[in-house]
């Protein structure tokens, strides 16, 4: 039991009630416990009292007495933490899944999963680091965009690299995303289907919308429901690609009105919309779960945390994750 800490509230942590805030890094402090020491004044806020429902900032110190939990490591991993620690550390501390046959990782955003133009660090090329005694290094079965974050898997072997990527190219995996967009879909819940065509520009590759019948033209097909709204102004979407296209979910929000926030290639606002203060211009998709047949036997389900920028805005709008669930 650790004695009396001042602990500050981080940056991405703005906005956030003060119980979830425990309940963040105390995850075995109790309601009752946490309102008993409030009620007597042992946790404070920037040395005044506070309740449950105080929204916290950041540079607030929080002061925590000795409790009878550990504290949670709730360090996330960051461009900006990954930049001095070896491949290995960087994996290590990605990882939030492992059995003899896969690793499956919690990207974060900004950090490619194969090289190209320009890219000296990416996830294909850190899984040298961890190669097996045998020498077999850890196979990607499938992508991310380099600005989502989330759940990435990865095999560890051949034979559960060609069952783990037959899986993918036989749909029979469920991908589940997180996207803030912009605007409110017409329609709660729906599916998307349409005709994409990769493009060659300046930026790089992006995704057109085309007709049936376009030459070298892919089909693409994702559903999405509501979760939640800030007024008429942001959603919450939950995306689900039923094909695996580039930048699928990125267009087809565009093609709902609802193009998703901090989308660098397909965001394009009218001059009347201006940005919400305190949510970070980065793109807002993340990979939050996924479930696949495990190469052996039953299926891998694994869900990732928000990423920073994320998480910060999803305090500032006031979302609960817990909402995901009840509304379907």
């Amino acid at each position: 039991m650790a004695g009396v800490e001042q602990i500050s509230v981080e940056r991405d942590e703005a906005g956030m009630r003060l119980d979830r805030w425990f309940k963040a890094h105390y995850p075995g402090l109790g309601f009752g416990q946490l309102q008993k020491l409030l009620r007597t004044g042992q946790v404070r806020v920037d040395g005044g009292r506070a309740k449950a429902d105080t929204r916290v900032q950041p540079g607030q110190m929080i002061r925590v007495p000795p409790l009878a939990v550990d504290r949670k490591d709730t360090g996330p991993t960051t461009m900006r933490t990954i930049r001095d620690q070896g491949d290995g550390e960087v994996l290590a501390k990605m990882l939030i899944y492992e059995d003899e046959k896969v690793f499956v990782f919690n990207k974060p955003a900004g950090l490619a999963v194969q090289g190209g133009s320009g890219i000296n660090r990416h996830v294909d090329g850190m899984l040298e680091a961890w190669r097996s005694r045998k020498g077999e290094k850890p196979r990607l079965v499938h992508r991310l965009d380099r600005d989502t974050s989330g759940v990435l898997v990865v095999a560890r072997t051949r034979l559960a690299a060609v069952r783990l990527t037959e899986s993918f190219r036989g749909r029979e995996t469920q991908k589940i995303y997180w996207a803030l967009v912009k605007g409110v879909p017409k329609k709660r819940e729906g599916r998307i289907s349409s005709w994409l065509l990769r493009e060659q520009t300046p930026d790089g590759d992006r995704m057109r919308v085309v007709r049936h019948g376009t030459p070298d033209a892919d089909h693409a097909v994702s559903s999405y429901r509501l979760v939640e709204q800030a007024g008429t102004a942001l959603s919450w979407l939950q995306m689900e690609p039923v094909t695996g296209r580039m930048h699928q979910l990125r267009v087809h929000a565009v093609a709902l009105g609802c193009p998703i926030i901090g989308d660098p290639k397909y965001f394009e606002a009218d001059q009347n919309w201006d940005f919400p203060g305190g949510i970070q211009n980065r793109l807002h998709l993340h990979a939050r779960r996924i479930v696949i047949p495990h190469p052996d036997r039953g299926a891998i389900d694994v869900t990732a945390d928000l990423p920073p920028h994320m998480r910060q805005s999803w305090n500032l709008l006031g979302f609960d994750e817990a909402a995901a669930e009840t509304a379907a």
